[in-house]
C-alpha cells in the first residue's frame, strides 16, 4: 500500500507500510491490545526515512509512523547509475545487510524488507544479502544504517585532502 504525501520541505514523498504487529499488554482487567506499523517513507531520489507508530487502531499506527518516518529522513549518497558508490555491510541489533554495487540493468537483487527501504531511496542497481536476523525491524533499520553510512567519492576526496582522481585510483 503506497501513499503520495508531501513534506514541508517540499519534497513529494511515498510511504510504504513494511509490517504490522498486534501486541498485547497484560493488565489487570485482561489483555489490551495494540497495534504496530513499521513504515518506509522516500521521495526516491536520494532521500529515505524509517518510522515506527503505535497505536489502538491500524490506521492511526500507519499514520504515526508515516509521521515518524518523515521527521527522521536522511539523504544518502549514489552514483552515476543510481547505485551505492561502494560495498558496505550495515548493521543493527542481530541483522548484518551487506550492500553491492552493481552495473546499469542489474535491477534490485533483495529480500523484502531491504528492498522496501532501497526502492524508496531510489536505488535502481544493487545486490544485497541479508545476514544474521531476519527480523524485520532490524533488517530495515541496518539497511538505512548502512545507507547513511555510504561516502561519495567526493566526500571522501575532500576528508582526505586529495583529489576524486587520486582516490578513485
Amino acid at each position: 500500500m503506497r501513499r503520495e504525501i508531501i513534506n514541508t520541505n517540499g519534497l513529494e514523498l511515498s510511504d510504504q507500510v513494511v509490517t504490522i504487529k498486534r501486541v498485547s499488554k497484560t493488565v489487570k482487567g485482561g489483555r489490551t491490545m495494540r497495534f504496530t506499523a513499521l513504515v518506509v517513507v522516500g521521495d526516491k531520489n536520494g532521500h529515505v526515512g524509517v518510522g515506527l507508530g503505535k497505536a489502538t487502531e491500524i490506521p492511526d499506527a500507519i499514520r504515526k509512523g508515516r509521521e515518524d518516518a518523515t521527521k527522521h529522513l536522511t539523504t544518502i549518497a549514489m552514483d552515476e547509475v543510481q547505485s551505492v558508490p561502494h560495498d558496505y555491510i550495515g548493521k543493527f541489533g542481530g541483522a548484518s545487510v551487506l550492500l553491492k554495487r552493481a552495473s546499469e540493468g542489474t535491477g534490485i537483487i533483495a529480500g523484502g524488507p531491504a528492498r522496501v527501504v532501497l526502492e524508496m531511496a531510489g536505488i535502481r542497481n544493487i545486490r544485497t544479502k541479508s545476514l544474521g536476523s531476519n527480523n524485520k525491524q532490524n533488517v530495515v533499520l541496518a539497511t538505512l544504517q548502512a545507507l547513511k553510512s555510504l561516502k561519495s567519492p567526493e566526500e571522501v576526496a575532500r576528508l582526505r585532502g586529495k583529489s576524486v582522481e587520486e582516490v578513485l585510483a
